[in-house]
C-alpha cells in the first residue's frame, strides 16, 4: 500500500498548513498512483510568506558574506545527508530514474557549495573624478525579496540555482515548486531550516498556477525569477507588479549539427546522451538533428539501433534504466501530437513511435524520425519528449541557417573534428550556449542563459549572482 505523504509550506522557520484549504494530489507518473498531497497556497499565505521574506531582508543583507557563505555550505552537507530520501521523492513525482534523481541532488549540493564561494567575491570598484576631493565608489547590494518558480523537470537542481544565488547575494526568498513535484522542494527546505538558515530568509509555498501568479504579482516582491515555458514566462510578464526586474528561461528545441567531419560514434551517442536523459524533459535537449548528407545514412541507423536498446522501466524498481515515464499526460499528448505530424508529413520513424510498458505508466518509447524537413512540428517546436528529428544538409551554411531557423535561442551542439568548422559553426550559432565534440552546454561556474524567446537573464557562474544584485553609486566629497 503506497503511503500519501502530505507536503507542508515552510514560511518564517516554520513548517505549517496553517490556512491551507485546498490540497492538490501528486501522482506518480510511472504507476498513475496518488504519492502526496500538497497545499494549494492561497493569497493570505503568499502574503504570509512574502511578508516573513521582508521582515528577514534587512538583518540577512546586512549578514557578513563569510557567514552567509557557512550558512549556504552547511545548507549542501544537510543535502548531502539526505540525498537518496530527497532523489526517491523526485522518482516517485516526475518519474526520471533513481540515479539520474541522485545525480540531480548531487548538482543541487555542488550550487550552494558554489555560490558559498561567490557569496565572499561581490566586488565593486572605485571611479576617478575629473574634480579633486571626490571619490566615487560603486557597490553591489542584493535587490531585496525574490519570487522564485521551478518547473517539475529538475524540480530540486533549478530551485537551487535561484536558492543559492539569491541566498549568497543577501537575498531574501520565496519559492513556489511545481505542483507535480512539491514533495521533493519540501525536502529541501528541510535541509534549509536544518542549516540554521534564519527565519524568513528562505520560504516555501506549494500550489498551482493561481499561486504562482499571486506570488510573482505580490507588490511587495522586488524580483522574480522563473523557469519554465515560454507561454508561462508571457504570463509573468503581464503579472508582475509595476516595473519589478525578471530573470527568465524558457526552453530550448535545441539543435545538434553534424559534419561531415565529424566522429560519428561520438556524435551518436552525444544526441543519444542528450536527446533521451530525462526521457527528452530538458530544457537544452536535443530535439534535432541536422546531419551532412555523406554520413546521414550511417549517422540515422546508428542512432536508432542504439535508441532501441535504450531501457524504459519505472525508474524505481530499476534504478539505472535508461529512460523512466515521462511526468505528465500532457507531455505525452504533445510528443504523440509531434509524432503524428512527422508521419503525415512523411517523416520515417526508424525506432519506437508509441506508448510503451504498464499502460497505467507514462511511458514512450524512445522515438527516431528520419526525413524531417523544417516544416514538421517536430523540427521547430519544442517536443520535451524522447523524440528526434533528423534532416540531412548539403552544406554547413544550409545547417546554421535551419539551426537558428527557430525562436528559441537556448543552446545547441555540434560535432566536426575541422577546426575551422568548429568556429564556423561557434560563431554562427545564435544560441546562449554552444557545445562542440560534447553535449554539456551548462557548467556551474559559466553563465547559463537563453537567446530570442529562450529567455532573459543568467543563471551559473559568478553572472549568476549578479542577477540577484544592483550597483549603487557612492559619490563622497573628502576634500583631500
Amino acid at each position: 500500500m503506497t503511503v500519501i505523504r502530505e507536503c507542508t509550506q515552510y514560511i518564517d522557520g516554520q513548517m505549517s498548513n496553517d490556512g491551507v484549504v485546498e490540497w492538490i494530489d501528486v501522482i506518480n507518473p510511472a504507476t498513475g498512483q496518488v504519492v502526496a498531497r500538497a497545499p494549494e497556497a492561497g493569497a493570505a499565505v503568499v502574503d504570509r510568506a512574502v511578508e516573513a521574506a521582508r521582515r528577514a531582508w534587512p538583518g540577512w543583507r546586512r549578514t557578513n558574506p563569510f557567514k552567509r557563505a557557512q550558512v549556504l555550505h552547511r545548507i549542501a552537507d544537510e543535502i548531502d545527508k539526505h540525498e537518496r530520501t530527497i532523489a526517491t521523492a523526485i522518482t516517485e513525482e516526475m518519474g526520471k530514474p533513481l540515479g539520474e534523481a541522485l545525480g540531480e541532488v548531487r548538482k543541487l549540493a555542488k550550487a550552494f557549495h558554489y555560490y558559498a564561494e561567490e557569496a565572499v567575491r561581490v566586488f565593486g570598484a572605485t571611479i576617478p573624478n575629473e574634480e579633486d576631493g571626490f571619490t566615487s565608489i560603486i557597490e553591489r547590494e542584493p535587490v531585496g525579496v525574490v519570487a522564485a518558480i521551478a518547473p517539475w523537470n529538475y524540480p530540486v537542481e533549478l530551485i537551487g540555482w535561484k536558492l543559492a544565488a539569491a541566498l549568497g547575494a543577501g537575498c531574501t526568498i520565496v519559492v513556489k515548486p511545481s505542483e507535480y513535484t512539491p514533495s521533493s522542494a519540501v525536502a529541501l527546505f528541510r535541509c534549509v531550516h536544518a542549516a540554521g538558515v534564519p527565519a524568513g530568509v528562505a520560504n516555501l509555498v506549494t500550489g498551482a498556477r493561481q499561486t504562482g501568479k499571486q506570488l510573482v504579482g505580490h507588490p511587495d516582491v522586488d524580483k522574480v525569477a522563473f523557469t519554465g515555458s515560454g507561454a508561462a514566462g508571457e504570463d509573468i510578464y503581464r503579472t508582475v507588479s509595476g516595473i519589478t526586474p525578471f530573470s527568465l528561461e524558457l526552453g530550448g528545441n535545441c539543435p545538434i549539427v553534424v559534419t561531415k567531419h565529424a566522429n560519428i560514434q561520438k556524435a551518436v551517442a552525444g544526441t543519444l546522451r542528450r536527446g533521451f536523459r530525462n526521457a527528452g524533459q530538458i530544457c537544452i535537449a536535443i530535439n534535432r538533428a541536422y546531419v551532412h548528407e555523406s554520413v546521414y545514412a550511417a549517422f540515422v541507423d546508428m542512432l536508432a539501433a542504439r535508441a532501441a536498446a535504450l531501457v524504459v522501466a519505472d525508474g524505481l524498481i530499476n534504478e539505472q534504466a535508461d529512460v523512466g515515464s515521462m511526468a505528465t499526460r500532457a507531455g505525452v499528448d504533445k510528443v504523440e501530437r509531434h509524432v503524428a505530424d512527422a508521419r503525415k508529413h512523411g517523416a520515417r520513424v526508424l525506432c519506437g513511435g508509441g506508448r510503451t510498458g504498464d499502460s497505467k505508466g507514462l511511458f514512450y518509447a524512445p522515438t527516431v524520425l528520419a526525413d524531417c524537413p523544417q516544416q514538421m512540428l517536430v523540427m521547430h517546436e519544442e517536443t520535451f519528449g524522447p523524440v528526434v528529428g533528423v534532416a540531412p544538409f548539403a552544406t554547413l551554411d544550409e545547417a546554421i541557417e535551419l539551426a537558428n531557423g527557430t525562436p528559441a535561442g537556448l543552446a545547441a551542439y555540434a560535432y566536426t573534428e575541422d577546426l575551422r568548422e568548429t568556429f564556423e559553426i561557434g560563431r554562427g550559432l545564435e544560441f546562449g550556449s554552444v557545445a562542440i565534440n560534447n553535449v554539456d552546454a551548462g557548467i556551474m561556474n559559466a553563465p547559463y542563459g537563453g537567446r530570442k524567446q529562450s529567455g532573459i537573464g543568467y543563471e551559473h557562474g559568478h553572472e549568476g549572482l549578479e542577477g540577484y544584485l544592483h550597483l549603487k553609486h557612492l559619490r563622497v566629497h573628502h576634500g583631500a
